[in-house]
Parts: structure tokens; sequence; C-alpha cells
């Protein structure tokens, strides 16, 4: 609980608090917008530059925490890494399964999100809002592998160890935090629900299986650079975006 407050449970509070706001507002949900990596002073890109390095380089500490609780409370394995299967002992694997887990999910994710904006549930996103300058692609790809880091480790890795210690059954464990997942994802709209919950319905049954968590940030990195790099490149292009 005191993880997930400090975390990703804190971003769900706060994203159900945005949903509310945003069905109480006069404009229909799907003429609103919801935006992401925004540039703080535009006018000041030296600058701007060190608030997004900050952003994005902050949110690190709480997977670090966590790979250090699970030092802590897991000994029987070498190393908190080989506990949460982000070890290097399957580096070939673990791409190819990380790509492939990348397309399986993010070319129906696409499609649905473009399907729950036609009907209504959910904003326009705009995964890309930062000043263009030389620093602006790569600090996006910044961004994606710390979300697939911090989601990744927090949500599927460190709360899979800790409620299984709980004596929680497997499918109670990957229900509640695909639940989780959707719900700080809510700030979107609600096809940004469900499309994370079941995206998280599917990394739960992927660990599950595997045990394996490079797979999963190697997915989520670059369904994130595809989103975030995709659109500032393309906005304005294709006209559906």
């Amino acid at each position: 609980m005191i993880v997930l407050a400090l975390s990703l449970g804190r971003s769900a509070v706060y994203s159900v608090l945005s949903i509310i706001e945003r069905l109480t507002r006069e404009t229909r949900l799907s003429d609103q917008t919801s935006t992401m990596n925004s540039s703080v002073t535009p006018d000041r890109p030296w600058l701007d530059f060190a608030y997004q390095l900050a952003e994005n380089l902050f949110p690190f500490a709480y997977p670090i925490l966590c790979l250090y609780l699970v030092w802590r409370i897991c000994p029987p394995k070498p190393s908190p890494w080989a506990s949460l299967g982000i070890d290097g002992s399957r580096r070939g694997r673990d791409v190819a399964w990380g790509v492939g887990l990348a397309a399986a999910i993010g070319i129906p994710g696409l499609a649905f999100y473009l399907f729950a904006r036609s009907i209504g549930i959910n904003t326009n996103v705009v995964p890309a809002n930062l000043t263009e300058v030389w620093w602006t692609i790569p600090m996006y790809c910044l961004a994606a592998f710390m979300n697939g880091v911090l989601e990744e480790v927090v949500m599927i890795g460190y709360l899979f160890a800790r409620w299984k210690q709980c004596g929680w059954r497997i499918e109670s464990i990957i229900v509640v935090s695909a639940l989780v997942r959707g719900s700080y994802h809510l700030y979107q709209g609600f096809g940004g629900f469900i499309g994370n919950l079941v995206m998280g319905l599917a990394m739960g049954w992927f660990y599950k299986k595997t045990g394996r968590l490079w797979p999963l940030i190697i997915a989520h990195t670059l369904l994130d650079v595809a989103a975030f790099v995709g659109y500032s490149l393309l906005a304005g292009v294709v006209g559906w975006l």
C-alpha cells in the first residue's frame, strides 16, 4: 500500500478525479483533449530540457525501491533481478518476446483507441507536445523507457511477488493489477481504461507463464516510443491523429 500510495496508486486516484472532472464539464468527453509530454518552458529550451530530464528520471526511484524491497524479502534467489526476471540470462529470447508483444498489443490497441473515440468514450489523446529541438526525440524515448520500467516493475514484478507472499491466488493478482493499471489511465477516458485493463491482463498472464519481466518492459517501451515519436512526426500529416 505504501509503494502504491507513493507511485501508481496515487496516479490512479488522481486519474479517477480527472475523469469525474471531465464528465462534469459541459463539453462532451470525445471533444476534450488529454495531453502528455508537454513543454514547461517552451520559450527557453535549455530550461525545458532540465525540467523534462528531471520529470523522466525521478520516477525511476520507485522501481529501484521495489528492487530493494524484493532483495530484502525474496532471499532464495541470488538477486532481485533474477527474482523478477530482469537478469541478463535470456537476452535474445526476451527481446524477441518483447517485440512480439508490442506488435500483438499495439496494433489492436490503436484500432480500439480510434473506435473508443468514434463512440465518444475517450478523449483525443495528444501523446507528444514538446517543443521541437535537438533533444525532443531522445526525450520521448527516455519517457517511454521510464514508463516501461516504472509500470512493469511496480505493477507486475513487485506486486506479484508481494501479493503471492500474502497468499493471494495468481488469478486475483492478475486481475487487481490490471484494474489498477487501467485506473491510472482513466484521465484519457473510458477507452484508455479498457485498453490498459486488457493490456494489464495480457502482461500479467505472460508473466505468470514465463516469469520474465524484460519482455514486458521492452514491449511497453516500444509501444510508447511508437506513440510519442510517431505522433510527433505524423501529427498534422495524418488526419485521424
